[in-house]
């Protein structure tokens, strides 16, 4: 006998077998005791959440010869047929493949005929917003004043899609997502029938992947338990199998973003990667790890509401003192967008280190969320002094050309050049501009990583008073953000200032973005109108 899947071996053969749809499983029964049975009725709601088969007990359970307690009794002639599907009185149709006029019309012509044995004709149309506007009309008069003894049951995933005057004409009937709870319970019960042996995180996880769907949690756990046929179901054989990471995992990835720390970032993400772990799984799993996050900081009271260990719980209540309720919130709204393009892109590794990247650099946003980061980042370097860092020692350098008024450096005992300090000029704001001349000249002498970055940056000075004398570089993209707190790449520009010029520049780096919020500190911008334009927001000033 060939293997029958899961969900089909235990599709609820009686309404109390259905799980998480206790109203609509009560409705239908009290009608059917009372005799209080619709003509028309239109199941709504997400996949895998019972619709089908609720659809299929009701069909049973009208043309039952012994029904009990509203329940079919699966026994008698008309329930055997109709289980076996060669029962006349059950019709099922997939309006996704028989979505026509002629469709609907034949339908029309078989109302006519009473059911030969029985007491309903039961047309159960599946996806029936997949109809064409033809098909819905010529359904309606059928809908609307059907024979006494025919039923028909719509199901559907998208309510929405469905004309009004066919809503106006059915009982609707809205089908809610089952709870993690109600799946895990079920689970449990199956699993124990067919001699499985599973540990209670993996079926924890198999419900919350499943997303309020008893079909999709019945498929995966199928999946996983093929996979290891005959071996204990474990939290981690089900990740593996499901190409899902630990949720110790995001822990480290969380802390790293935090440290805008992108090479240990994207080092991490190359491992999954090559362990075979699936990026949309990533990308949905983070979103709601982050999500558990906000919950703990929305409120004390919502860890029990958490699906997540103690030992985790720890880690969370550690991760959620670190981070802030607005970074928090940005990091969502990116991840939440990357759900969405992720699915279908052929790119699903690029369009995810892009994401990486953007929350590690709130500078390539201009939304408000990320403006306030900037700024927070931009007040931390100011008070630890790292915004405009001071001018290392020039120890002293070989130039490389010599013209009339350079400086003629001595060759040291060591083999390096050495001068002293007090014998090197210092760039005044006349030889600012001749170093803006020989711009060119100048990065072509640093090192090959530095140059592309230096050519795509603007030289000024004179951005306020007191800085006639410094040396302005103000890069243009977010590439050059890590030159801002690198004295080392600060020294070895003004070395070849020194050796282009003979005179010692004062050079200070600045980011083209945070070039106003640089003028604000500086004293440049003083009136309030320039401070809201800068900002994009009010500004109360209290006395």
């Amino acid at each position: 006998m060939s293997y029958t899947a899961l969900y089909r071996k235990f599709r609820p053969d009686t309404f109390g077998e259905v799980k998480g749809q206790d109203a609509i499983v009560t409705t239908l029964k009290n009608q059917i005791m009372a005799d209080r049975i619709g003509h028309a009725y239109l199941f709504c709601g997400t996949r895998g959440t019972g619709k089908t088969s609720i659809a299929k007990i009701f069909a049973r359970a009208v043309n039952c010869e012994h029904p009990v307690d509203g329940n079919p009794c699966n026994e008698c002639a008309a329930c055997r047929a109709i289980n076996s599907g060669i029962s006349m009185n059950v019709i099922e149709i997939d309006a996704a493949s028989n979505n026509g006029v002629d469709n609907i019309r034949e339908i029309r012509d078989e109302v006519a005929y009473s059911p030969a044995e029985g007491k309903y004709k039961v047309y159960i149309i599946d996806e029936v917003h997949m109809l064409s506007i033809g098909a819905f009309n010529a359904l309606l008069k059928t809908l609307e004043e059907p024979p006494s003894y025919v039923i028909f049951i719509l199901a559907t995933t998208e309510s929405h899609k469905i004309p009004v005057t066919i809503l106006s004409r059915c009982q609707r009937y809205d089908f809610k997502r089952i709870t993690q709870e109600e799946i895990s319970d079920r689970l449990r019960d199956l699993l124990g029938r067919e001699q499985v042996e599973a540990e209670d995180k993996a079926i924890r996880y198999i419900a919350r992947k499943a997303d309020g769907g008893m079909r999709d949690a019945l498929s995966l756990a199928d999946q996983c338990i093929s996979f290891y046929l005959g071996q204990k179901l474990t939290y981690e054989k089900v990740l593996e199998v499901l190409g899902a990471v630990d949720t110790e995992v995001f822990s480290q990835l969380l802390r790293e973003i935090l440290k805008n720390d992108v090479t240990a970032l994207f080092a991490h993400l190359e491992q999954l990667i090559m362990q075979g772990r699936d990026l949309t799984q990533l990308v949905n799993d983070f979103t709601w790890y982050l999500r558990n996050l906000m919950l703990l900081k929305a409120s004390d009271q919502m860890e029990d509401s958490l699906d997540v260990s103690a030992e985790n719980l720890v880690l969370l209540k550690e991760e959620a003192a670190m981070i802030r309720e607005d970074t928090l919130m940005r990091y969502i709204r990116i991840f939440s967008e990357l759900a969405n393009q992720i699915r279908y892109s052929v790119n699903k590794r690029v369009l995810l280190e892009v994401a990486l990247i953007k929350l590690c650099r709130p500078q390539m946003q201009r939304d408000e969320l990320s403006l306030l980061e900037r700024v927070r980042r931009l007040e931390k370097q100011i008070e630890n002094g790292l915004l405009i860092p001071a001018a290392p020692e020039v120890t002293g350098v070989q130039p490389a050309v010599a013209f009339p008024g350079a400086v003629t450096f001595q060759k040291g005992t060591n083999g390096e050049s050495s001068l002293p300090e007090a014998d090197v000029p210092k760039a005044a704001s006349g030889d600012l501009k001749q170093i803006k001349a020989m711009w060119s000249s100048i990065i072509a002498g640093t090192s090959p990583r530095m140059r592309p970055v230096l050519a795509s940056a603007e030289l000024k000075f004179n951005l306020a008073e007191g800085t006639e004398n410094q040396l302005f570089v103000v890069f243009s993209d977010f590439l050059g953000e890590t030159y801002l707190n690198d004295p080392s790449k600060k020294e070895e520009l003004e070395q070849q200032i020194l050796e282009k010029t003979g005179k010692k520049a004062d050079v200070r780096f600045l980011l083209a973005a945070d070039e106003s919020i640089q003028n604000v500190r500086l004293g440049k911008i003083v009136d309030e109108e320039a401070l809201k334009e800068f900002i994009h927001m009010d500004i109360e000033i209290e006395e």
